[in-house]
């Protein structure tokens, strides 16, 4: 697509990603966000966030991807400019609602202003998986109905604006996904008793999917190299994430480390 691009930066591996692959588009990061960039970035607050669209214009800027973690910022009113004004009374109220609902409205704030929000995926289309295996070994029997169990409750969930992982072992729903994340969700699966646990032999998994109506341009469910690492000190088999939904991060990285530590990775329709 033409026009110049802007990535608008939180942490993680996924802005670097896209900074590589796009070496002429502007890098946005925000007052007392992390973020991993090198330079050249140019820092905003998101108390003025009429500043930035006006900056941005004047950049000539006519699309942006948002990518990387972010968690909601402490804003300051004595700080906001007058567009910010205009907008916090319906900021606040998307920010009561579900991470989709709050998502939603950020988009629609860049779209009524003329910019093109793009997700990572499509500049980046390698990002996700095609249906079948993608590194270990091939799953013990019981995976198969691990897999439907875990598919029945995210979609069960996802109208409530509830997660985007699972896990599910011999059958049960040891943890979902909430605010603080699958690394938590893994790290509580790791503390669970082992009298509530399946033998080793079989061990269950981590299903990753996007909740259903989900804008995936600006919340696409993501694993990396970090999800091996916790999935094994959680003791689970693998992992199986949505065909064409989620993100692989760092993907050779990624695979190495699920195939060193002899887990699988399968992608699937759901």
């Amino acid at each position: 697509m033409a026009g110049r691009l802007a990535i608008l930066a939180g942490g993680g591996a996924l802005p670097v990603a896209l900074a590589r692959a796009c070496p002429d588009a502007l890098r946005v990061v925000f007052d007392g966000v992390a973020h991993d960039l090198a330079p050249p970035t140019h820092m905003h607050r998101f108390e003025r966030l009429g500043a930035l669209f006006d900056w941005l214009h004047q950049q000539g800027v006519e699309r942006v991807v948002m990518a990387g973690s972010m968690t909601r910022p402490p804003l300051d009113p004595a700080a906001f400019d007058a567009e910010m004004q205009t907008i916090a009374p319906r900021l606040v109220a998307a920010m009561q609602e579900g991470d989709d609902g709050l998502l939603r409205f950020i988009v629609s704030l860049f779209e009524e202003r003329g910019f093109a929000v793009e997700g990572a995926y499509e500049i980046l289309p390698d990002l996700t998986a095609a249906e079948g295996p993608i590194a270990g070994p091939s799953p013990h029997a019981g995976i198969a109905r691990d897999a439907a169990r875990a598919a029945s409750i995210l979609a069960a969930l996802s109208p409530l604006d509830l997660g985007q992982a699972c896990v599910v072992e011999g059958g049960q729903c040891l943890g979902v996904e909430t605010l603080q994340g699958t690394d938590f969700l893994l790290d509580c699966t790791a503390r669970t008793p082992e009298a509530l646990r399946a033998p080793v032999g079989q061990r269950g998994l981590l299903m990753k999917a996007a909740k259903r109506g989900q804008d995936l341009r600006v919340d696409m469910p993501a694993i990396g190299p970090d999800t091996a690492a916790h999935l094994a000190r959680a003791g689970l088999a693998g992992a199986v994430i949505e065909a064409g939904r989620v993100m692989i991060l760092e993907r050779e990285r990624a695979i190495e480390a699920f195939a060193q530590a002899g887990l699988f990775l399968i992608a699937r329709r759901l």
